[in-house]
């Protein structure tokens, strides 16, 4: 059985882009905030603007 390739924690997303692992992603800069994000959902604003969000943990 083939294994999954996932994306590595650390990987990074801006808002509008598709969202390449499904986990737990994190907020760069401040004010910060986390969310789980499904594997194939758009990246969310954050605060009313467009930020990036780095994966910390695999669903």
């Amino acid at each position: 059985m083939a294994s999954i390739a996932k994306y590595p924690v650390g990987t990074r997303a801006r808002t509008g882009e598709t969202c390449p692992e499904s986990g737990v992603w994190k907020v760069e800069g401040s004010p910060t905030t986390t969310a789980p994000i499904a594997k194939g959902n758009r990246m969310p604003p954050y605060g009313g603007k467009a930020v990036t969000w780095t994966l910390i943990q695999h669903a």
